[in-house]
């Protein structure tokens, strides 16, 4: 099944902004400058929304909740029960701390890992959903709490890093949507092919 709905995970509000946890919106953001689309508000499901028709009768939805994090599951259920889209045929966009900064994986199943966006999903949407985890580590200090460090701002150099890596970021995000998920796997899951642009 296609891709039809693409969120990217994140906290509303001036204070979350250049956030750890908001690198999922950094990412969707992206795509929807790339592809040209226009954020709209849509305040019955709580969100923005960019609608993208990328062929001919083909309507794929971006989708960034403003509810907070943990609340991110029930406007993407609320949206896709809307929209008819299956559970199986949303992606979610969000930051890892267990992936090195730069890097990209894609799996399906699996716990929240201690993501709280990604425990909302689990619990209004099920399991099934597609994940576009997207590196912000590794934790520094190791002692660091995890949401003093999920909360935290990039670096100006991380900050170099990410914008480097967009068109990385980007290209994955096109596998997956144009290739399908065992391809995108194949490709991105492994090391060789995903080294971050450290230059």
């Amino acid at each position: 099944m296609s891709i039809s709905l693409v969120a990217g995970l994140g906290n509303p509000g001036r204070d979350y902004a250049g956030t750890r946890h908001n690198l999922g919106w950094v990412v969707v953001d992206a795509l929807a400058r790339r592809q040209g689309l226009t954020w709209r508000k849509e305040p019955r499901f709580d969100a923005d929304v960019a609608r993208w028709d990328h062929a001919p009768g083909r309507t794929r939805w971006l989708v960034k909740p403003l509810t907070f994090m943990n609340d991110s599951g029930t406007v993407l259920q609320s949206f896709a029960s809307f929209h008819k889209v299956p559970g199986t045929a949303i992606l979610a966009v969000y930051d890892d701390l267990a992936i090195d900064l730069g890097r990209v994986k894609v799996s399906v199943t699996g716990s929240a890992g201690g993501h709280n966006g990604v425990a909302s999903l689990l619990e209004h949407l099920g399991d099934g959903f597609i994940r576009y985890r997207v590196g912000t580590g590794p934790k520094e200090p190791p002692q660091m709490d995890l949401k003093d460090f999920v909360l935290g701002k990039f670096t100006p150099a991380q900050l170099t890093l990410i914008d480097q890596n967009l068109d990385h970021y980007l290209h994955g995000l096109a596998l997956l949507l144009e290739s399908g998920v065992a391809q995108a796997m194949n490709t991105l899951n492994r090391r060789d092919q995903n080294e971050p642009d450290q230059t």
